[in-house]
């Protein structure tokens, strides 16, 4: 029993942070704690949805979201073929703005992450925290070994559907409040991790993830959302495109600044002169098409390496996921199958699969 024990607990900690958010390096025994520790403290404040409702203190804008919620959930089942696992039927109120805040880092002239490696779930590139403070003390040992490092809230993360013995994944008071679209997004996203999961791969993951998310969001707006939800999700998505557009065609220029010719200072150079004309095209943006919107200030204020880095690794192969959808006839089940065939395939041969039109409408079992 104690070594089941132990073993249940070294496997809450790597798929905690490992199915989705962090992982932990060598010898890092106060980390497993802390993750241990910080998944269970959120499982203990988590109550089922319908306690929630039940119960005469909850404030009706609570309530009213939380019902949406279940809709939402119902309907990832129903039109999306997600799992319907024990997650998100319960709600927590952490008393926090982040469920936890993840650590990303590249070497100075490189957009490559640091990744760290865990049994389980294996190497990604992020590492969270449930204190804020833990996490900026660990980013700052890694800014003295000469990275660019980002810290960064993150509202939810996934257990990939192998904790539902304890739970699932609860709603939490970090994105309840987020407009209709947006939370309905977030949902989608977390869930598909429980379709598919690969080892190693954290571009593919996330790319599937996010454009289970797009399709997903574009079927609950069309079916059951109002004119006016409809049109607030346009202009969140219009600034969400523009951002990543722009950010992309960065991360591209400065790519190129590492992989060209020159010296370091020469690079450094070039690195500083593309950040400043980025954070120049968002004030134009900003002062133009998005009418003052501020939501991403504080991304560009921070922005480096580390903040362009892993962006990628949520869009870069969405289109091919997108191709795939259409070539297995729209049905989101029939999607699934021929991605967990993917799944099957090397590394090489899954981007190959994806970033080729030709190759990503075939059947990938063929």
């Amino acid at each position: 029993m104690r070594r089941r024990g132990l073993w249940a607990v070294v496997g809450v900690a790597a798929l905690v942070l490992g199915g989705g958010l962090t992982v932990a390096g060598c010898g890092t025994v106060g980390y497993l704690a802390q993750t241990v520790h910080g998944h269970l403290s959120l499982m203990q404040q988590a109550r089922p949805v319908e306690h929630w409702l039940a119960d005469g203190a909850t404030p009706e804008r609570l309530r009213e979201r939380l019902l949406l919620s279940q809709r939402i959930r119902r309907f990832a089942v129903d039109e999306l073929a997600l799992p319907d696992t024990r997650s998100y039927r319960g709600y927590a109120d952490l008393g926090r703005s982040a469920a936890v805040w993840n650590v990303v880092a590249v070497p100075e002239l490189s957009l490559t992450l640091k990744t760290w490696c865990f049994p389980v779930v294996g190497c990604v590139g992020y590492r969270g925290y449930y204190d804020r403070d833990e996490a900026e003390a660990f980013a700052q040992g890694l800014r003295a070994q000469g990275y660019d490092v980002r810290v960064y809230g993150v509202p939810a993360y996934s257990t990939l559907g192998r904790l539902e013995w304890l739970g699932g994944d609860p709603l939490l008071n970090t994105f309840i409040g987020y407009p209709e679209g947006e939370l309905a997004r977030l949902i989608f996203h977390e869930l598909a991790h429980h379709v598919v999961y690969v080892k190693d791969d954290t571009s593919f993951n996330e790319s599937f993830a996010t454009a289970v998310e797009r399709l997903g969001v574009q079927r609950w707006l069309q079916q059951h959302a109002s004119p006016a939800v409809r049109e607030e999700y346009e202009r969140f998505d219009t600034r969400r495109r523009d951002f990543q557009a722009l950010t992309l065609r960065y991360r591209a220029r400065l790519a190129e600044v590492y992989a060209g010719p020159g010296s370091d200072e020469d690079k450094r150079r070039g690195k500083a002169e593309v950040l400043a004309a980025m954070r120049a095209e968002h004030a134009r943006l900003k002062a133009g098409p998005w009418e003052g919107f501020a939501g991403y200030d504080r991304w560009f204020e921070q922005a480096n390496g580390a903040s362009l880095a892993v962006l990628a690794a949520y869009t870069e192969l969405v289109p091919g996921f997108e191709r795939l959808f259409d070539a297995r006839g729209r049905s989101f089940p029939r999607f699934y199958d021929a991605v967990r065939e993917l799944a099957q395939r090397p590394r090489d041969e899954r981007r190959q699969a994806l970033t080729s039109p030709m190759i990503a409408d075939k059947d990938p079992a063929r």
